[in-house]
């Protein structure tokens, strides 16, 4: 194993220690254990910054199914980089917030960080993982681990609502991104990422290839709570603070951001990846916005807020995959979008985070996240507020926080699209600049509402259920950290352009970037009168205008349809598909054994019989076939009789006499087919068999004379023909095809030499079959043991 795999699975080897740890040290918080690993993890990743810098990669592969081109490739560029000091550094500044945020008398500690360590390691497996099996067994991995982090308050149904909605949804999202890899796997052959993207033209023309994307993109629009999907993500704020400030800022909610960032050099080259990546990501950021207005809930604006930024940098990875149709670098205007998607992804980490911590800080300094019961805390909290407002000037776009300078370039990219050509966007292009700056005027709304209605206005300490103060310092240290940034960023943004900006766009457009070459990115504070800054100007304009007039327009939403709503359509969706399950559940869960048996037997008979049809298999070859003697026929006479004797007879003890001379009988079979370990052994089969039965007649109550004797169905008659016909044609049809060379010879030959036996039958069963055998013991022991269970709970009771 490679220092690189190590790596990616520290956080799920320290997840299985912290419960130990906890036990172990009862004095101090468990978050200080935890704390060291994202700091060292950051601090390995940060060592990598040079090696990216210079267009390398780092490939490290250990073997997992490689038969099936499955292995656990770990792959290192600047897109993964990227990912992995969000991962890491967010996730240490969150564990330092969480250590004063939760409480070590009141929480669960050690379950909270055993489920918050699975997903670090998970969000690392995804990022960092080449093979595409493997990057879909962590994604699911931080669909399990949400779940139960959101859900981490299962005393709370809106906890346990909110968890099963985003599992539910992301779930069904990972499955169609599964087809989706699977259907590049049946294209290309491979599972490998860095082989799919070499063969991307050549896969382009493929019947699969609209298919394989539109799924790829379900996981994508899924995970990153993407229009109509993003009704998770409301509901996920149910959990903690800490929790929401790293999968809903900075981590799992990215994942979808960086599946099509990472797919973008195998599907961009397609119009409808355009459309559909742009498109949908814009309406997103619209839709996200104009509702984050409305809402009264802290936790609920920066929900609706996440979701809108989330297609804000969807809108730019399709618009910038518009450059894979154009070969000059040098002029290629849509390289910029990519690179500002990946600079406003690391700008929404910081500010959204921060911002996340400091709705944390709030509810759990006043008591409450509602906006209506909260105003006039910036004189109470002054550093809080500090924070909140360069958030949430950097949310809103506005100089100089890193915020403006990401919105600036997504401006300018949008009306960028206009210029191009291709797709129709000559026509239908305007949308994207027209929708992009309403939106925009929404986000400075709700940035202002979520800071002004906060810590200016009228104080309001009768409704709050706790006197406020400020937060303790070490509650603000991580909100200070990231508050930092945004600054840092903003004022000086060329920082990150060459150590992580420029690595990042080139690992998504690798197509354009030959050997040697780099792509320059320089971004500037001062960028002339361009459109893009006009649009700020009206942007701040008009969003000065309606958040002073908002208490007039925004009873338009009250007029808006409550009942036809997106949830309203997942809750009734959900409660219909309930319904409809246990219907059918009802209808075919009788209880009965004997309509279990039909249904088992009509299966049994429609998949052989097709299989027998549709293969062309059923064939009768006789010229191998023994002559049938004297001994044969009566001993076949004797069988039959037998049976016919078990199903007339009046008495349980004639029924199992004539069972067991069917087991002799066949006995003999095998002795006349000289075959005498077999006889053997179906005699002391069947000696067993007839003994266990007869213990078991000993304590069954007697027939009753009076009992119905059961009717004659057609039905019954015509499934047990069906069984019986089908299983001689099986039998016979087995026979007369050979179709691979019996391995019989092999044993013969193999029996003494390789295993040292000198019974072939006993042979096969513990050495060449062993495997086979051992788990079929298990099955039995198994099967005791449930056995055993129900008596004792049997007797138990009777005591009882």
């Amino acid at each position: 194993m490679s220092v690189l795999h190590l790596v990616i699975i520290a956080p799920l080897l320290l997840a299985i220690i912290v419960p130990f740890l906890s036990k172990k040290i009862h004095g101090l918080h468990t978050g200080w254990f935890v704390l060291l690993l994202p700091i060292v993890l950051f601090i390995y990743f940060l060592q990598l910054i040079p090696v990216m810098r210079n267009q390398e990669s780092i490939q490290e592969t250990m073997n997992w199914i490689p038969s099936l081109g499955i292995n656990f490739t770990a792959y290192v560029d600047g897109l993964g980089l990227l990912f992995a000091l969000l991962i890491t550094g967010i996730g240490a500044l969150v564990v330092l917030y969480s250590i004063f945020y939760l409480s070590k008398e009141k929480e669960n500690l050690s379950t909270f960080y055993v489920y918050l360590l699975m997903f670090m390691g998970a969000m690392l497996g995804v990022v960092l993982s080449d093979n595409l099996i493997v990057l879909y067994v962590f994604w699911e991995l931080t669909s399990f681990s949400s779940f139960l982090l959101i859900g981490y308050w299962f005393e709370r149904e809106r906890s346990r609502y909110g968890a099963q909605k985003s599992m539910l949804i992301t779930v069904f999202g990972g499955l169609a991104m599964l087809g989706g890899f699977l259907l590049l796997h049946v294209m290309t052959g491979s599972f490998s990422v860095r082989e799919i993207i070499s063969m991307a033209s050549e896969i382009s023309s493929d019947p699969l290839f609209i298919v394989a994307l539109v799924l790829v993109l379900l996981g994508a629009f899924t995970k990153s709570a993407q229009f109509p999907f993003h009704i998770w993500l409301p509901d996920a704020m149910e959990a903690p603070t800490p929790v929401s400030a790293y999968l809903h800022s900075a981590t799992m909610v990215k994942a979808g951001i960086y599946l099509v960032a990472r797919m973008s050099p195998v599907f961009a080259e397609q119009g409808i990846w355009l459309w559909l990546v742009g498109g949908i990501g814009i309406l997103t950021l619209l839709w996200g916005s104009i509702n984050a207005v409305k809402q009264t809930d802290l936790k609920a604006i920066l929900a609706f807020s996440t979701v809108s930024q989330l297609g804000l940098i969807m809108s730019l990875l399709g618009v910038g995959a518009a450059a894979l149709h154009f070969t000059e670098l040098d002029t290629n205007i849509y390289m910029a979008a990519t690179a500002a998607a990946v600079f406003h992804l690391v700008n929404h980490a910081t500010f959204k985070g921060s911002l996340f911590m400091v709705a944390g800080i709030v509810d759990h300094e006043t008591g409450t996240r509602d906006i209506r019961k909260l105003g006039g805390l910036m004189q109470i909290m002054p550093i809080t507020f500090t924070i909140a407002l360069i958030g949430s000037f950097s949310m809103a776009g506005l100089p100089p926080f890193n915020g403006f300078l990401s919105k600036e370039m997504f401006l300018e990219s949008m009306v960028d699209i206009l210029s191009l050509n291709i797709f129709q966007l000559e026509t239908w292009g305007v949308l994207f600049p027209v929708l992009a700056w309403i939106a925009s005027v929404f986000t400075f709304i709700y940035s202002m509402i979520f800071l002004f209605k906060t810590f200016r206005g009228k104080y309001k300490p009768e409704k709050l259920p706790v006197q406020p103060h400020e937060a303790p310092i070490g509650m603000l240290i991580s909100p200070i950290i990231l508050a930092a940034l945004v600054i840092v960023f903003g004022l000086f943004p060329n920082i990150l352009s060459e150590s992580i900006i420029e690595p990042a766009a080139s690992s998504i457009m690798p197509e354009l970037i030959a050997a040697g070459q780099t792509f320059d990115i320089h971004i500037s504070f001062w960028h002339g009168f361009t459109p893009a800054l006009w649009m700020t100007i009206g942007i701040i304009t008009v969003g000065i205008l309606l958040y002073v007039t908002l208490p007039k327009w925004k009873k338009v939403y009250e007029k808006l349809p409550k009942k036809i709503t997106l949830n309203n359509m997942y809750d009734a969706g959900l409660m219909r598909l309930e319904s409809s399950s246990n219907k059918a559940t009802s209808f075919y869960m009788t209880g009965s054994i004997r309509q279990y048996m039909i249904y088992i037997f009509i299966g049994l008979i429609s998949i052989l019989s097709f299989s027998l049809i549709s293969k062309n298999a059923f064939a009768i070859d006789t010229s191998n076939v023994a002559p049938v003697g004297v001994y044969e026929l009566v001993l076949a006479f004797i069988v039959v009789a037998a049976s016919f004797t078990i199903l007339m007879a009046r008495t349980r003890l004639t029924s199992i006499i004539a069972l067991g001379a069917v087991g002799y009988t066949v006995a003999l079979f095998f002795i006349l087919f000289r075959a005498p370990d077999l006889a053997l052994t179906q005699l002391v089969i069947e000696t067993i068999s007839v003994a266990l039965f007869l213990l078991c007649f000993y304590h069954l109550p007697k027939l009753s004379r009076k009992e119905e004797r059961i009717k004659f169905k057609l039905t019954n008659a015509i499934i047990a023909g069906g069984v019986g016909v089908i299983v001689t044609l099986v039998t016979l049809s087995a026979h007369s095809t050979k179709l691979f060379e019996s391995i019989s010879q092999y044993y013969i030959e193999n029996t003494a030499e390789k295993a040292g036996g000198g019974n072939m039958v006993n042979v096969i069963l513990v050495d060449f079959r062993g495997l086979d055998t051992m788990f079929e013991i298990a099955v039995l022991g198994i099967a005791a043991l449930g056995i055993y269970g129900m008596i004792r709970l049997r007797l138990s009771r009777r005591k009882k």
